[in-house]
């Protein structure tokens, strides 16, 4: 005991000369740290010199105590926020925290070299310097790498809380502004809403970085969400997606303001791509009048029951009238084309078309027989089932 009262005194010379070169010290480690982390040259020196003073606090309690603090004793949260907002990577915060404590380090050496402390001391108050620095800047980078994460869920949300207002038409004038600013969109540029989903095994991060990066024109932005297990958002040009498994659907071009409505529409499109197996994506110059197809599933059972339902009694040779009436109209009803492209006679597809105008009671030369029989094999191509008896539950 005697022993160690006796150095306590001593110990507490070293201190007290450590403390009165604080601020000097503090001033050389500024100078320092904005010359060779120009990240720091964005942290106000008032606050740096606060961080700097629980710093030097905290590394005299050790050298007096002789113990270091318990990582969860460390308050890092709210520096290792700052930075994050302030753009400084953790290497550059974890860098200018070891050249602090190298500052404190050396100046204890200085100060307990020149009274004369026990060397014994020394080395054991130095080895305990050493253990504050490894187990602070553990601590730090496991704060600063929380605080990134939540800060990144915090933007996440924030951006997708702009699009949904946005694309479901309930922000302000001052709000699509505000927000246009922060997330680089130019509110008096044309803007198309898209909505995509999945169509295979890519992930929706993967189709929203696919669209953003291709969805802008010279430079200018695409901003896209996560949003009701859709990718969703708004796009200045129509993306490539290559082989991307994805299907979308792209609205009109309109301007911030009223993109709720280009919305709606994406979502239509969308519904019709889907309907029709499609893998790309779709807007209405695509789907033109088949996005009514979807639209109007009464009107597409009534064309059905009047154009290709009666054709199902001929079995078989139903499904070749089928087809032949089908490419009767794909190739501009050109018949000696149709024949060729089935390897068969010219009257044989005469014959058929024929017997479809028997069946259906129509004629293939009317204008309305055309759009009708059209819009019926487009819902076919829906996977419409042929009617039939209903099922009893007694298979």
């Amino acid at each position: 005991m005697p022993e160690q009262v006796g150095m306590a005194a001593p110990l507490e010379r070293v201190i007290a000369a450590m403390a009165a070169q604080q601020r000097h010290v503090g001033g050389r480690l500024h100078a320092d740290l904005t010359d060779r982390i120009p990240a720091y040259r964005a942290v106000p020196r008032e606050l740096l010199d606060q961080i700097w003073h629980r710093h030097f606090q905290r590394a005299l309690a050790v050298v007096r105590d002789g113990t270091v603090p318990a990582p969860e004793d460390f308050g890092e949260a709210d520096v290792a926020r700052d930075r994050i907002a302030r753009g400084v990577p953790l290497s550059d915060g974890l860098g200018a925290f070891r050249r602090a404590l190298s500052a404190i380090r050396d100046l204890f050496l200085a100060e307990a070299t020149e009274r004369g402390l026990d060397p014994g001391l020394i080395v054991d108050r130095t080895k305990c310097l050493w253990e504050l620095a490894d187990v602070a800047s553990l601590r730090i980078a496991a704060v600063h790498r929380q605080a990134e994460v939540d800060s990144a869920l915090f933007d996440a949300r924030r951006r997708a809380g702009f699009l949904r207002g946005l694309l479901y038409g309930t922000l302000s004038a001052a709000q699509i502004h505000s927000g246009a600013a922060i997330y680089g969109l130019d509110p008096s540029r044309p803007y198309r809403a898209i909505r995509a989903v999945p169509n295979g095994k890519a992930g929706p991060d993967a189709i929203e970085r696919a669209l953003e990066s291709h969805g802008h024109r010279n430079g200018r932005g695409a901003l896209l969400t996560v949003l009701d297990e859709a990718v969703a958002g708004v796009v200045e040009a129509k993306p490539q997606t290559g082989d991307l498994e994805v299907t979308a659907g792209l609205g009109p071009m309109t301007d911030l303001a009223a993109v709720h409505r280009s919305f709606r529409a994406a979502g239509r499109m969308l519904e019709a791509a889907r309907a029709y197996g499609l893998r790309g994506v779709y807007d209405l110059s695509d789907l033109s009048w088949r996005v009514a197809v979807v639209a109007e599933p009464e009107l597409a059972e009534l064309l059905l029951d009047r154009y290709l339902r009666p054709l199902e009694a001929e079995g078989e040779f139903g499904a070749l009238i089928e087809e032949s009436v089908r490419e009767y109209l794909k190739r501009g009803r050109h018949i000696r084309e149709v024949a060729r492209s089935a390897h068969v006679h010219v009257n044989t597809v005469r014959y058929r078309l024929r017997r479809f105008e028997e069946l259906t009671g129509s004629s293939l030369d009317a204008p309305d027989t055309a759009v009708e029989l059209s819009w019926a094999l487009a819902a076919r191509e829906l996977g419409t089932p042929p009617r039939g008896p209903a099922p009893t539950g007694f298979e």
